[in-house]
């Protein structure tokens, strides 16, 4: 608080004044930002095989080891950046970040394999992307879990 004699009267808030702008402050910074899972889920599954397709392109300049990681490099930038859009979105609360990126780096990496070994059918490597917002749904839960115990 400021003290008394330090603003002129015309610009001091009464005690009414003031306690409204902190109960309005307040409930503003404690009210959670609830997770949407269907787009999150959805989204994270675009981007992370967005990034992978455009990895692949990128690093197949390398030879077949270089479309591998550069998929595997492009599909980690997709998470990335589905983390970044839902936290500005607020689809996702920014201390859940750590975990949702985390979550759909290990689903991304459990779908990675199955995608390489069913290159020759165009389905699946489409359809195992979904693990990674699965990986990133289940990273939001795990991190939440973890603050709830401490």
């Amino acid at each position: 608080m400021v003290p008394d004699g330090f603003l002129p009267a015309a610009l001091r808030l009464n005690d009414a004044a003031a306690d409204g702008l902190e109960g309005l402050a307040g409930g503003v910074e404690n009210k959670p930002i609830p997770l949407k899972p269907i787009p999150v889920f959805l989204a994270t599954w675009v981007l992370a095989g967005l990034g992978a397709v455009v990895g692949s392109i990128l690093g197949s300049a390398a030879g077949k080891p270089g479309l591998f990681a550069g998929a595997g490099v492009g599909g980690v930038f997709g998470v990335g950046a589905a983390v970044v859009v839902f936290t500005k979105l607020q689809w996702l609360a920014p201390e859940d970040r750590g975990g949702a990126f985390v979550g759909g780096i290990v689903g991304f990496a459990v779908a990675a394999p199955f995608a390489v070994t069913n290159l020759h059918t165009p389905i699946t490597p489409v359809l195992t992307c979904g693990l990674a917002g699965v990986g990133l749904l289940v990273g939001v839960g795990v991190a939440r879990g973890w603050r709830r115990r401490s």
